[in-house]
């Protein structure tokens, strides 16, 4: 007879309800002898090892403690008396892993179901998380081998990015793993709710207005070194970017510096006073050391924004893709505030690259921030509105806020001067009051944006639900509260989740004053700044759900989109005082999920007439791309849904002028009337070979090469739609960009 180092020999008595020995037993039974040392366990991954009745004993504990039970020591010799005798009758050298579970199974349920039930629960937690894991290697296979269009701004060639799209789709399936209910789960997967990013979600916040003044001020600590103020403005360009790239990286969504221009300005005086001073010293006149010195500054204005444009354009982040950076700009009156502007515009109209071939680039995207006070004719300011034009026709931004107009931003200004810049491409900050919180304590009280953040987005699918009604006979609205009470309760364990987080997650917001009130301790718990994040209701496809309620398009009807808007913007006024949480309702840019929807929507209720016979849907509130009307009516059309929209929106129309000057202002300029946030869209093209440009060109007419660069508006942002010839964005996108007349 063999014996291993943990062999053994047992009775397996011929009574049946003679008990059988464990390694520990006083108790041997001699009917017959039989040596269970020579039995081997083959594991899931094929790999062997010998049968060990403590591994059992382990497991069956672990099983019981989950179920607060404590067993004792007969009930545990009960089970490897049982558990032996099963193996014993295999009558088999090898025994695989899942007949071993269902033997230890068997012999809890002799000794204790609740207990059995636990570990049955543990083997199916343990099944999923393989097929989990399964689904995340394929989905890793084809990512590195085909690659993935899901996100513009990531260039999945690249080995950077390969990783970190992998390692988002494990964390994507953690979450919905771990963080959802099994009813948000389901309308996850059938599609009537949309989660934003949830690869990203249980570690961070979204987009934000970073203030990169406060952390400037007087120095600061980043990677374990200190950093002193910068003494110039070309030491000020090359931190800020140091600060942009670290702290983007910590996030995910929007990066948005406010006020560039007024942030940079203070550099540019220290740069100009050092200059006129060393000029001054070397004996020239004052008149010259100051024509010199400034100079000076607009050259390190010049190459560093363009410094900017490098690298943020060509230096992926440590989550793989070029962070979503946004500047605005273009209120500040003083002479470096105004030189900050006008430079940086003509730097994005210049474009980078070689002699003869250069092009815009995608980041940092440009808002113009106007007031008519001061860019009107004939203003302080009107300079720099008239350089925002010219770069808006050659390079489609800078995009243009109104803080003169009408709505929600321009009262925010008018009243209080305070800017709420977009973060990234269109969302909005609810107004935090520096005394009073979600109100103003008295009239002097003033709203707090720079500084804040949002926690994400989680959009509804209209016309799934407004499906779901019909055909299991319920009102549309009772659907609807259901899926707006489901997203409300993952905001609300959001915003309890990331507040448990330490500050040492990202010590430029938290630590160093990045976000309001980010001077906290490294181990401190982020919980006091979550009060004033906001958490957004997304809403998709607001086209289609006219469509489907009475078979008209916005351009025709669209009073029956304004109702559910109404509705959902009420409904979300409550959840708002009711939680004391900042709730908005974001008009969603739907890049992959525009695609997605469709073949969720044809999934559950077929092909649909103009709701899902296309392979994407309408982004927000937006009129048909292939709507047959003007700029002006599209303007006048999308008008009727802007104020519904305050936690995020866009407007913007396609210019079919070719670089048309006058189109592009006036427009704008009625635009900023309206109050709108408004995008010039152009479909810039750029041939690669010989650096022919012009709209919306798919053979180069100059020398016929198909090499070719092209940029379009995504949403609220520019994306590249060919890059060499080859498309980066999705089939379904390329369809819905062919088909562009009136976006």
């Amino acid at each position: 007879m063999q014996n291993l180092s943990n062999g053994r020999v047992v009775s397996i008595s011929n009574t049946e309800n003679t008990p059988v020995t464990n390694p520990n037993s006083k108790i041997v039974n001699i009917s017959q002898k039989v040596d269970l040392s020579n039995i081997k366990i083959v594991k899931k991954d094929g790999t062997i090892e010998e049968y060990n009745v403590q591994k059992v004993v382990n497991a069956v504990k672990k099983s019981a403690a989950r179920m607060l039970v404590e067993l004792t020591d007969e009930e545990i010799q009960n089970i490897c008396n049982n558990v032996d005798k099963s193996v014993y009758e295999q009558r088999q050298d090898y025994i695989d892993i899942s007949k071993m579970h269902c033997i230890v199974e068997n012999a809890l349920e002799d000794v204790n179901p609740k207990v059995a039930k636990s570990y049955r629960s543990y083997r199916d937690y343990k099944i999923d998380f393989v097929n989990m894991l399964d689904k995340v290697y394929q989905e890793s296979q084809r990512i590195m081998y085909v690659g993935d269009k899901e996100n513009s701004n990531a260039d999945s060639a690249l080995v950077s990015t390969k990783r970190s799209l992998i390692f988002n789709q494990l964390n994507k399936e953690l979450y919905k793993k771990f963080f959802l209910t099994v009813p948000e789960l389901q309308a996850v997967r059938d599609g009537y709710i949309y989660i934003h990013d949830m690869s990203a979600r249980r570690d961070t916040m979204n987009c934000c207005l970073f203030d990169v003044a406060s952390v400037l001020k007087g120095g600061f600590e980043m990677g374990n070194l200190w950093y002193n103020e910068p003494k110039s403005l070309e030491v000020a360009f090359d931190v800020i970017g140091d600060i942009v790239m670290a702290a983007a990286s910590q996030q995910y969504g929007g990066f948005t510096v406010a006020e560039v221009d007024k942030i940079l300005a203070p550099y540019a005086q220290k740069t100009y006073e050092r200059q006129y001073n060393k000029y001054i010293e070397m004996g020239v006149s004052e008149e010259k050391a100051d024509e010199i010195a400034t100079s000076d500054v607009e050259k390190d204005f010049h190459d560093g924004f363009q410094g900017w444009e490098y690298k943020f354009n060509s230096v992926a982040s440590s989550r793989g893709d070029y962070p979503f950076i946004t500047v605005t700009t273009g209120l500040g009156t003083e002479k470096f505030e105004k030189m900050a502007s006008i430079v940086m515009l003509n730097v994005r109209k210049e474009g980078q690259g070689k002699k003869g071939n250069k092009k815009p680039v995608l980041f940092p995207k440009i808002v113009f921030l106007y007031d008519e006070e001061l860019h009107g004719e004939g203003k302080v300011n009107y300079d720099i509105f008239e350089a925002g034009i010219e770069c808006s026709k050659k390079a489609m931004y800078p995009d243009w806020l109104s803080l003169s107009g009408e709505g929600y931003v321009a009262e925010m200004y008018k009243k209080y001067k305070r800017v709420v810049s977009p973060m990234g491409c269109r969302a909005f900050l609810s107004p935090w009051f520096e005394r009073g919180g979600y109100t103003p304590a008295d009239e002097d009280d003033k709203p707090i944006f720079v500084g804040r953040f949002n926690i994400g987005a989680i959009s509804l699918h209209l016309p799934m639900i407004y499906a779901k009604a019909k055909q299991e006979g319920k009102d549309f609205y009772e659907v609807l509260d259901y899926y707006m009470e489901m997203i409300r309760g993952l905001h609300k364990r959001t915003y309890d989740y990331l507040g448990e987080m330490r500050a040492s997650v990202n010590p430029l917001a938290y630590c160093e004053g990045g976000f309001y009130g980010g001077h906290l301790g490294f181990h401190d718990k982020i919980k006091p700044l979550m009060k004033y994040a906001t958490a957004s209701f997304g809403i998709t496809a607001l086209n289609e759900l006219q469509e489907i309620h009475n078979g008209k398009s916005l351009v025709e009807d669209g009073q029956f989109a304004i109702e559910v808007m109404e509705y959902i913007n009420k409904k979300v006024a409550e959840f708002k005082k009711e939680d004391g949480n900042l709730y908005a309702l974001y008009g969603t840019p739907a890049e992959n999920l525009c695609g997605l929807q469709v073949k969720q929507f044809r999934k559950k209720y077929g092909v649909v007439d103009k709701v899902s016979d296309k392979p994407y849907v309408s982004n927000s509130f937006h009129c048909h791309v292939s709507e047959q009307i003007t700029p002006i009516e599209k303007q006048d059309c999308e008008k009727r849904f802007w104020d519904l929209m305050n936690g995020g929106k866009i407007q913007y129309v396609k210019y079919p002028l070719d670089y048309n000057t006058e189109a592009v202002k006036t427009l704008v300029l009625r635009a900023m009337d309206m109050g709108f946030y408004e995008g010039v869209n152009l479909s810039l093209s750029y041939c690669d070979d010989c650096g022919h440009e012009e709209l919306n060109m798919d053979v180069c007419p100059k020398c016929g090469s198909k090499n070719l660069t092209k940029i379009d508006r995504m949403n609220g942002y520019l994306s590249y739609s060919r890059v060499k010839g080859d498309s980066r964005l999705a089939d379904h996108k390329m369809e819905e960009i062919k088909d562009r007349v009136s976006m």
